[in-house]
């Protein structure tokens, strides 16, 4: 099975970020699960990813989004439709098909952290390798909650 290796940049004018490796078949829960645990945040809110122009603007209105609150209505809580496609479901595969393709995500709606994830290569997967992986690190993540 392929890996995907991502390049995830912390939005906000700082030179933080990190390269990721795992299995294309992860699926976005997964994706969001590791770029949070990449830059030490605790996994405690809502996220989506908008296919944006790097985070400016309004990602809401993106054609190509998947949100957590879509499988919060599946599991029966009671929220508006955002008309996103599931993370739970979606396979990063389907989402990055070349190098190049980006997606902005954003975790925990109200304190606002975005992140460019660029799909930087391709690789294969190593099967005594526990992923996701965590290639490189540039600068230092800032607290979560400050």
């Amino acid at each position: 099975m392929k890996t995907c290796i991502f390049e995830v940049h912390l939005l906000g004018g700082r030179n933080i970020s990190r390269t990721i490796e795992l299995p294309e078949g992860f699926s976005l829960y997964r994706l969001a699960e590791a770029v949070i645990g990449a830059f030490g945040f605790d996994f405690d809110h809502a996220f989506g990813f908008f296919d944006s122009d790097q985070g400016t603007g309004h990602i809401f209105t993106a054609e190509r989004k998947y949100d957590l609150f879509t499988d919060m209505i599946a599991e029966g809580q009671d929220i508006e439709p955002t008309g996103a496609g599931s993370v739970r479901k979606t396979m990063v595969m389907e989402v990055w098909r070349e190098p190049g393709d980006r997606m902005v995500m954003l975790f925990d709606y109200g304190d606002d952290w975005r992140f460019n994830i660029v799909l930087k290569a391709w690789g294969m997967q190593d099967k005594k390798r526990k992923y996701p992986v965590i290639l490189e690190k540039t600068g230092r993540a800032p607290k979560q909650y400050a």
